[in-house]
């Protein structure tokens, strides 16, 4: 066996042995949900990385007690925990306002500012080599990214307040941004429902089908008592009409996609704000899941702040995104936490099938650096969590300006290293799958 096989072949363990510990017990529960969800992360070296938080943290964990950038603050700042290119869009604040940012928050944490940032410019090199584009072009759009972020941590430090630098909305927006935005506004709550209920006996219902399991009487009772604990958790804002919280229809879900693999689920049919029937609500119960970052922080303080995966969840949702949808809430079912949000009619993901032009690409990189560390700074001694007492901006800020230079070369660098290191993966993932090598399928 040659020295690269034998690499390879030590690398697979070490792919295995990451996904055992991030997907066991989901996998051994319901082995047909990961199949789905390892065949579409083998669609392509980005769909991998998506799927494989878990693997990046433990490659990332020998930064765990220091590196550049990194001090007693700056290690300890509420990251996303999962940002790549393809997990920002729209979405209806509280406020009623359609907005393009970072969601799916199912994966934050508190944690390096750097971890964030390295796992975005990752997903850039692997995003820009599916387009074909050059070595220098991938290191001058992390380039842009770093610098945007950059420009914007230090303006929120000196002085501009986070309602002071607009969010990306219909009026501020442009390119690719405002394109998605244009495109949730054409949507419709009554399209929605449409797609997922039928009216039966003057009554809107879910209809059968398309994913809806039926849930026997027991079941039923569960997820009824797990929503009264939920109607606990949310805000007084939220709770403007009480029959807003009659509940119509529940049924369940199962999750199969890249993120949600084998991960229970219910849909909750409410009434909506009048007696109408078009502007009902849909809610989901999903159970939340151990994030991968989590592993690789000791930090005591951390873990011990949340009850548990669904609060933790919900809190920092809250804490990185401004004017959260106010549906957002936490559960407890069968002893598990559950995160509980609307299935928002307005959600439309940045496309990059259809952003192909390095100028455009850099453009749309260069916002969504200015969207990260927004979400970086407005969870801090500001937020109303106590969790991390301190200005986040001003922290990052002074971290960065003592190397200014070296900053984008630490992130370019990382970019294509460990875009490279994820094609190989790829691969070795690949053919561990379609030759029975993962335990369980």
């Amino acid at each position: 066996m040659s020295d690269t096989q034998t690499r390879e072949e030590q690398r697979g363990e070490q792919i295995l042995a990451v996904f055992d510990t991030a997907f066991g017990e989901l996998l051994a529960a319901d082995p047909a949900a990961f199949r789905v969800k390892f065949r579409k992360m083998a669609g392509s070296a980005f769909a991998f990385y998506r799927g494989s938080a878990g693997l990046f943290y433990a490659d990332l964990e020998r930064e765990q007690r220091g590196g550049p950038y990194l001090d007693e603050r700056t290690s300890r700042v509420w990251i996303h925990g999962d940002l790549h290119a393809e997990n920002f869009g729209t979405y209806m604040d509280a406020n009623g306002r359609l907005v393009f940012n970072v969601n799916d928050f199912d994966e934050a944490y508190v944690g390096p500012f750097t971890w964030d940032l390295k796992r975005f410019a990752a997903s850039v090199a692997l995003i820009g080599y599916a387009k074909a584009l050059g070595d220098e072009q991938i290191s001058e759009l992390v380039r842009v990214f770093a610098d945007a972020y950059r420009e914007r941590i230090h303006a929120l430090a000196t002085g501009a307040k986070n309602d002071e630098v607009p969010p990306f909305t219909l009026d501020t927006a442009e390119g690719p941004l405002l394109g998605a935005l244009r495109d949730a506004r054409a949507l419709t709550r009554f399209g929605l429902l449409d797609s997922m209920t039928e009216i039966r006996d003057f009554e809107r219902r879910f209809s059968a089908g398309g994913g809806a399991i039926d849930l026997d009487a027991a079941t039923r009772y569960k997820v009824l008592a797990a929503f009264d604990g939920y109607l606990e958790t949310l805000p007084e804002s939220s709770l403007t009409r009480p029959d807003s919280y009659r509940v119509k229809d529940v049924v369940g879900r199962r999750g199969i996609g890249i993120g949600s693999a084998g991960l229970p689920s219910y849909n909750i049919l409410l009434e909506g704000n009048s007696d109408a029937l078009e502007n009902d609500v849909v809610i989901y119960i999903k159970q939340a899941q151990t994030p991968a970052v989590s592993r690789h922080i000791t930090d005591a303080a951390v873990r011990d702040y949340f009850q548990h995966e669904g609060h933790r969840t919900v809190i920092s949702q809250r804490a990185l995104q401004a004017h959260a949808d106010p549906w957002l809430g936490w559960t407890e079912l069968d002893g598990s936490g559950q995160l509980v949000a609307e299935v928002s009619p307005y959600a439309v993901d940045v496309d990059w099938s259809d952003i192909d032009e390095p100028e455009e690409i850099a453009a749309v990189v260069a916002d969504l650096g200015r969207a990260t560390a927004t979400m970086h700074s407005a969870a801090d001694d500001e937020s109303g969590h106590s969790l991390v007492p301190f200005s986040t901006e001003r922290a990052i800020d002074a971290a960065i300006a003592a190397d200014e230079e070296g900053f984008a070369d630490l992130l370019v660098d990382f970019a294509h290293s460990y875009g490279a290191r994820t094609r190989a993966d790829h691969q070795i993932f690949v053919d561990l799958f379609r030759n029975g090598r993962i335990p369980g399928l």
